[in-house]
């Protein structure tokens, strides 16, 4: 049965040291709740630092044992790694950048450099632990390197990776100068998540712009791995929240906010201290209501809890300096004697006074400037469960809001808008409040955090097994053995090999690929052979092949198949006409005029409008405004449009790869069949062979051939290994 190995930066336990004595007490944070709900089926361990320097080998050691127990593994870290790496690049580069606050971004080389140094120390620690058929889940920004650490010693391993924190656009991810290395480091991943559509969006449109990957609908194929990017929003414990348990006493500090909300609406405010979070605007917010509605003086109170957070952080002493000026001048200005505008809170708060504030809290005011999620919105929504009123004003630029329709949704960056929502929400009456409430509870409900890592959980184990099936078909093994055995047995072989994408890999210029001495020599090998009758099968121009490859004297197909080369002589297929050309080339060239970078290839008998230089969302966009135009305009002239790679052809429709090699293939009676493509213009050619024939699909997408190669230098490694047998 598959193991699942969660690896985070901190493990679901917090170690300290009291009288010298190691004490252990469990995190409540949501990800140790979502994942320890997962099925009991599930035999899980969890690798991550324990939160505390342990340097002496013998209690090193004593941790290891104890955490054994609870099916978890210790990653040991230095004062100094912590400093650099968690500190450092996670948090003084990583954390700022991602939240789109460059000013404050670091982009010193020792911070990269301890943040490689700890990535490869955990890729030292958990690769011991680990199984082929385990289920492996990275999380967050800490780790970015570590799946394709992993993937490199364990190539089909099945891993998981999830960011809590939001993912740039582009435009800032692409200031990083560690850029690459970050993006090739999670695409080591065969899942990736993401909380929002549009951090799933920025990453998949920085992994095509740096690294050249590129997507369809979310997947990717790199190499031999499928890999899904999506989204996954997490939820909390909602029955957590929605009926908490706990003793309301008296001295309770619980009991004395019960008693602060009999004569006051409660407008809460809870962070951890990060510029993120909007704190000093939420302030100035409070402070503009009660100047422009003054009838609500000594009626409102904002209760602003900030939990201490890096307080050795220069950035962060800045910002509690701020905050503590603000909240002065606010008191001071509106203070009564019995009442003041803002109950301010520099601590964190127990679970008996978190909740009772969510429950008493007319309205929680949650403005960050960016949050990856933020589970407080929606633990105030859960904790209405039983009153059914309270109101949330929510930041449209914290991904919860995605899962909030209901809020009122703000732009934390307008003082206006968020004062407005305020006095909206002050104003709005019961009914409003339940049915906005109900509406949101019941999504809360179902999507729990429970919800959450299920769902990732099934949706990788669904990647795994198709992973394994596409394995099936892989030309490996004893499958590959047995066709290099009947390849040598055979008298008769009929050899059709696509070019591009197939022996030479895909260039911004299609005429930069001229065939390389390798390439020469294996063609040549497999020419001489005179077993073999091997052809050249290519949506290329006659010319170009003839220029590239002529010297070889190979039988050739061009243009899919409008001319064939037999016994070094060219002849095109009857009854074909370019009368068509010259209306479709003349939209061709207007589309050129508008796209620069992208440009026209003019065959004997087709066009083709080649942009792989542009954007590709461009591409795409053009690709949409003239198909229409084209499939019209070539209705009734027996013309096909065909859509490749970066690639839109115009030919005539009578033509295809398929129809063309059965020159070849009714010659003669042949022993042995081998065809090899890498598109879907090859699969004419797969399907007009015989079943037996050893069809080969280069890449991992869905294919009528019988196997597959990854790529294109394994197709050379392969027809090498022919050449020798």
């Amino acid at each position: 049965m598959s193991r699942l190995v969660i690896i985070s930066n901190r493990l679901p336990i917090t170690i300290s040291q009291h009288k010298g004595e190691l004490q252990y007490q469990p995190s409540a944070g949501g990800l140790a709740t979502g994942l320890n709900s997962l099925n009991d089926s599930v035999n899980k361990i969890w690798i991550g630092w324990p939160g505390i320097d342990i340097k002496s080998d013998e209690e090193q050691e004593r941790v290891r044992k104890d955490l054994r127990k609870h099916n978890l593994i210790p990653v040991f870290l230095s004062k100094k790694e912590i400093k650099l790496y968690y500190e450092g690049f996670s948090n003084k580069t990583i954390w700022p950048h991602f939240h789109y606050f460059t000013q404050y971004t670091s982009y010193e080389e020792r911070y990269w450099e301890a943040y490689q140094k700890v990535n490869q120390k955990f890729e030292e620690s958990v690769l011991p632990h680990l199984r082929e058929d385990d289920l492996v889940w990275v999380h967050d920004y800490q780790l970015m390197l570590l799946p394709n650490l992993i993937r490199r010693k364990f190539p089909d391993i099945s891993i998981g990776f999830f960011l809590h924190i939001p993912f740039p656009s582009y435009e800032i991810f692409r200031i990083l100068p560690w850029r690459k290395e970050i993006l090739e480091g999670i695409l080591g991943a065969n899942l990736i998540g993401f909380h929002t559509f549009g951090y799933m969006r920025h990453f998949l449109s920085a992994a095509y712009r740096i690294t050249g990957h590129e997507h369809n609908f979310g997947h990717l194929k790199i190499g031999n791995r499928l890999v899904n990017v999506d989204v996954f929003p997490m939820g909390i414990d909602y029955e957590q929240y929605a009926h908490p348990e706990f003793n309301l006493l008296k001295e309770n500090a619980a009991f004395k906010i019960k008693q602060l909300a009999k004569g006051n609406k409660l407008v809460i405010s809870i962070d951890r201290l990060d510029y993120s979070k909007g704190i000093p605007n939420r302030i100035k917010v409070i402070e503009t209501f009660f100047d422009r509605y003054p009838e609500y003086i000594g009626k409102v109170i904002l209760v602003m809890v900030v939990v201490p957070s890096r307080a050795n952080v220069d950035e962060y002493k800045e910002l509690k300096h701020q905050i503590d000026t603000l909240v002065g001048e606010v008191n001071g200005r509106f203070r009564t004697f019995d009442w003041a505008p803002i109950r301010y809170f520099y601590r964190s708060l127990n679970f008996e006074e978190l909740m009772t504030l969510y429950q008493e809290a007319a309205i929680a005011m949650i403005t960050p400037l960016r949050d990856g999620m933020n589970l407080v919105a929606k633990e105030y929504i859960a904790s209405k469960e039983d009153s059914k009123k309270g109101v949330l004003i929510l930041s449209e630029m914290a991904g919860s809001s995605n899962d909030l329709p209901d809020a009122l949704t703000v732009n934390p960056n307008d003082l206006n808008d968020i004062v407005k929502a305020l006095k909206q929400a002050l104003e709005m009456n019961e009914k409003e409040q339940r049915w906005r409430l109900e509406n949101m509870q019941k999504r809360l409900k179902k999507y729990t955090v429970q919800h959450w890592a299920n769902t990732f959980m099934s949706e990788q184990k669904r990647l795994m097994e198709e992973q394994k099936k596409q394995r099936v078909y892989r030309l490996q093994g004893q499958t590959r053995e047995n066709l290099i055995q009947h390849y040598q047995t055979a008298k008769k072989r009929l050899i059709i090999i696509d070019y591009d994408g197939t022996l030479m890999n895909f260039h911004p210029d299609p005429q930069a690929v001229v065939p390389d001495a390798a390439i020469i020599d294996i063609l040549t090998k497999l020419k001489d052979d005179p077993a073999n009758k091997v052809i050249i099968s290519s949506g290329r121009d006659r010319q170009t092949l003839e220029k590239w490859l002529g010297a070889l004297q190979l039988d050739m197909a061009a243009e899919h198949g409008v001319w064939t080369k037999k016994n070094n002589q060219w002849s095109s297929n009857p009854n074909l006409g370019a009368a068509w050309k010259p209306e479709v080339k003349d939209i061709l060239e207007d589309l050129v005029e508008r796209t620069p970078g992208s440009f026209i290839e003019e065959k004997d008998y087709s066009l083709a409008w080649h942009y792989r230089r542009i954007d590709k969302d461009l591409g795409a966009k053009r690709v949409r405004e003239f198909r229409d135009v084209l499939l019209y305009l070539t209705a009734n002239l027996d013309l096909q449009v065909l859509e490749g790679n970066k690639v839109v052809e115009i030919k005539n429709a009578g033509v295809n790869k398929g129809k063309a090699i059965m020159n070849w293939i009714n010659e003669q009676k042949w022993d042995f069949f081998l065809a090899i493509g890498d598109d879907h213009t090859d699969e004419d050619t797969f399907e007009a062979l015989p079943k037996e024939a050893y069809t080969i699909k280069v890449g991992i997408d869905r294919t009528s051939a019988r196997f597959s190669l990854a790529s294109v230098e394994e197709v050379r490694s392969f027809l090498s290994e022919l050449t020798e047998a």
